[in-house]
Order: C-alpha cells, then structure tokens, then sequence
C-alpha cells in the first residue's frame, strides 16, 4: 500500500535548540518511517522576516541538515530538500495569489500578532503579508495529504485548505486538500531564563553547543526565583532547571532525589545545575559526535540537499504543469 504524503518544514533563521528537539523533531524522526516524508528549508521563508539581513542563510541552511542527519533524519527515507531549489512552489503560490481574497491573509491570527511582538525587524513587506500563501504552496507542490501542527497551526491550515478549494472550484479538482495530522505534543522546553526557549529571546541552548558552551548556559539558568538561599525549600515543579533536567537524565530515581531534597533544601540549586549539565552534555554526547563525522565531509550538507531536490522535482514539476493546463496558459492549445 503506499503511504500518505506528510511535509513539513523549518525557517534557517538560526540554530536548532532543545526546544526543537524535543518537539518537532521527535515527530519527524517517526514520520520518516510511517511516510512518505518531504523535508524542506524553508530559506523563501526565511527571507519574509530577515530580508534586510541574508548574511547567514546559507550558513544556517548548511547547519540545519546536519542536525536533521545527526539526529537521526535519513535522506534514503524521506525526501530532504531547501525551498528554493524547487522553482514550482513560487509559480505555484502566484497562481494561489490570484484565487486568494486579501481579507484571508489579513485574519491569520499570527500575522497581527507577530506585527505587534517583534520589535526589532521591519515586517512592513508584502512578503511577510502572503508568508501563509507561500506556505499553502509549499504543502500542495508536493500533495501532501498531511501536514503535523499544533492545534495553535490549525489555522493556517485551514487557510490552505480554502485555497486549495476555491483553486479547485475555478479550475477543476485536482490538488489535495491537506489535513492536520496533529502532532504529538513535545515536551515543553524552558529556556535558560524561565521562558519558552527560544532564538528570538536568546535564552536557548543549543543542540550543537560544545560542552563548554552548555555547561555555562547552564549555570546561568534561572531556578525557583522565590528560592533565594540553600536553606529555604524549593519547588521543583516551577524551576526550568529541573523540568529540562527530567527530559535528559538517564536515570529516573536521580531526578526524583533531586526533586525531594530540592523541596526539603537539603542541596542547592549549584550541586544540581553541576548535575545537569553533565548529564546534558553526556545525554546529547552521541547526537554531537555523529553531527562533527557529517560536518567533516565537504560538501555533505549541500549533496542530500541537492539529491533531495531531484526527487521532488518529479512531483512539483507534474504538479505545476497540470496546474498550467487547468489554468489554461501551457503551450498546448
């Protein structure tokens, strides 16, 4: 039987952290095995937000397929490919322009959200503004049947799911309606500072940090902000330390004596982050070995990139060229 079609992808606008790992990336390690699974960089994405700085793009695209490939992504099991090595998605997503009413895009709930958050880059572009187009064309150039999101995602797939109808109904059903496949939910990643993890606030550790690097991230994590001396009882439910700590020790009853003599103040929260990030840097020993072997082959990154695109190419090009002829502009009559 063949398997349904499952894509999804990651913007290069910096490094993978932990919150990554164990969240999309788990799914996608499974997904390779139970689908036919498409991969991509989003690097057009990547350019909606960081268009006034490119300077690392390539560099981070380069980074992000040897933490795929070290932790485990098989490009002789899923299809791996960047974005713009794949043309059709942009002649797709103008047709998609044509169908799509501006008041769709001016309601995606992230789009006014983002405008009023980030601060610190001009998203004032209309690239920015079509961004869930784009997206609507990244999942139907390759018919996908499913894409994982989060039930916060729902919404922009069911943008694509409307785009994909009303193209549909213009021009003759042809291309798939995509449905949520909701992923299973990773665990919640704080950051060095209490918050989510993430790039944008600069408290992330980083999956392909040194040892160094991590052991002194780790020692200027915040814990229980009430817990101001060794002597006053801690509440280990509350402190980020401990709930990234439960994610990467081995040892189940190690995590549970922490939790216990944290509550009684029976050792402080230096002993623990000691604790901590020896076990993280030994929890992410194998990954960081693997990923320094891919590193040291020349050209690795870019050679399952471009061998990824060739096998999409077949797909997008079918696709875009039936979408030429329900549109009625192909070459032939």
């Amino acid at each position: 039987m063949t398997r349904k079609r499952a894509l999804t992808g990651y913007r290069p606008t910096g490094k993978l952290h932990l919150g990554h790992w164990f969240g999309n990336l788990q799914n996608m390690l499974t997904m390779q095995n139970e689908y036919d699974a498409f991969y991509f960089i989003a690097d057009w994405h990547a350019l909606t937000s960081d268009w006034a700085d490119t300077t690392r793009v390539r560099e981070f695209t380069e980074e992000m397929v040897l933490d795929w490939c070290a932790a485990g992504l098989d490009p002789a099991r899923c299809t791996i490919y960047r974005q713009s090595d794949v043309p059709e998605v942009a002649e797709l997503a103008l047709y998609f322009s044509m169908v799509t009413p501006m008041s769709w895009l001016e309601r995606v709930p992230s789009y006014k959200e983002q405008r009023e958050q980030v601060t610190d880059k001009d998203l004032g572009n209309l690239g920015f503004f079509m961004y869930p187009l784009l997206q609507a064309a990244d999942i139907t150039i390759v018919l996908a049947d499913v894409v994982p999101v989060g039930e916060d995602q729902l919404p922009h797939l069911e943008l694509t799911r409307e785009i994909v109808r009303r193209f549909n109904n213009a021009y003759g059903e042809y291309l798939v309606e995509p449905a949520a496949l909701i992923a299973k939910q990773g665990a919640r990643v704080p950051g060095t500072d209490g918050r989510k993890m993430s790039k944008s606030y600069g408290n992330s550790i980083f999956i392909s940090d040194s040892p160094d690097e991590i052991t002194a991230k780790v020692r200027g994590m915040i814990t229980d902000p009430a817990r101001k001396l060794k002597t006053d009882p801690g509440d280990p439910d509350i402190c980020p330390l401990h709930q990234i700590h439960k994610l990467v020790s081995p040892d189940p009853a190690d995590i549970a004596e922490w939790d216990r003599c944290c509550r009684s103040a029976e050792c402080g929260c230096v002993a623990h982050k000691q604790k901590m990030a020896t076990d993280l840097v030994e929890y992410l020993a194998e990954f960081r070995a693997r990923r320094e072997e891919l590193a040291a082959r020349p050209g690795f990154a870019w050679e399952v990139l471009e061998a990824g695109a060739a096998k999409a190419r077949p797909v997008t090009s079918e696709v875009v060229e039936t979408c030429r002829r329900l549109v009625r502009i192909d070459n032939n009559g």
